[in-house]
């Protein structure tokens, strides 16, 4: 799935665009179940912004994949780093409890 991007309207002024998807599902890889999380995404857009219809399709691709928490987090980040080149982005994915156990996960990248 390709992100579609756009050109920064103010490239010249650092801001935050904040986005909070609390819809994202992906699988467990050992047991298959499905894994339910709210992704939060801060960025600092640098000359271009993602569009957010191509960012929704682009996490719905996970929905049948098995894949850990902490490789689904940094994969986004790895993502949307080369997709945006930002000048700072933090991603943190919230996911429903599993076994008894809440799992936040952390990554960041910056310029």
């Amino acid at each position: 799935m390709q992100l579609e991007v756009f050109p920064n309207p103010e490239p010249a002024r650092d801001y935050e665009i904040r986005f909070e998807c609390p819809e994202f599902a992906c699988l467990c890889p050992k047991t298959g179940q499905p894994d339910f999380a709210t992704i939060r995404i801060v960025y600092v857009p640098d000359e271009v912004c993602v569009e957010l219809k191509s960012f929704k399709v682009y996490l719905w691709s996970f929905r049948d994949q098995g894949v850990f928490h902490e490789a689904i987090t940094n994969r986004i980040l790895d993502d949307l780093v080369a997709a945006l080149s930002p000048r700072r982005i933090e991603i943190e994915a919230e996911f429903n409890v599993r076994g008894g156990i809440y799992t936040t996960v952390n990554a960041e990248w910056s310029k």
